[in-house]
């Protein structure tokens, strides 16, 4: 049981270092990713409490963070230096991107509301 722990630990200390040298930019998306996906934890939390009356924009309010929150996954992808599948991209090329899937998405969202 012990040991466990120990190697609970070493791994906790060995990811913190590792984190610690992730661009600021990086941790910035990281930072939105879990804003978005505690917004869908609220959400949930709000639902199961009050209720669901307007079911439509309970489900508009979830897909919309979690769309948010992959769409912002993707843009850590592109814009990382170290991922070589995205060398040749811009990384304002992968923002526009990034700006233009959300607008989509949340023409989607708007419409599924009705």
């Amino acid at each position: 049981m012990g040991s466990t722990t120990a190697d609970a630990r070493a791994l906790v200390t060995a990811l913190r270092s590792a984190y610690a040298a992730t661009p600021i930019k990086l941790k910035i998306i990281d930072l939105y990713v879990v804003y978005a996906l505690s917004t869908v934890l609220v959400q949930v939390v709000y639902m199961s409490l009050v209720g669901s009356f307007p079911f439509n924009a309970f489900l508009s309010g979830i897909l919309s963070c979690i769309g948010s929150a992959v769409l912002a996954v993707c843009l850590r992808m592109q814009v990382n230096k170290e991922n070589k599948e995205f060398k040749d991209l811009p990384p304002e090329r992968a923002f526009a991107d990034f700006v233009l899937c959300n607008l989509v998405l949340h023409l989607v969202i708007m419409n599924f509301l009705g």
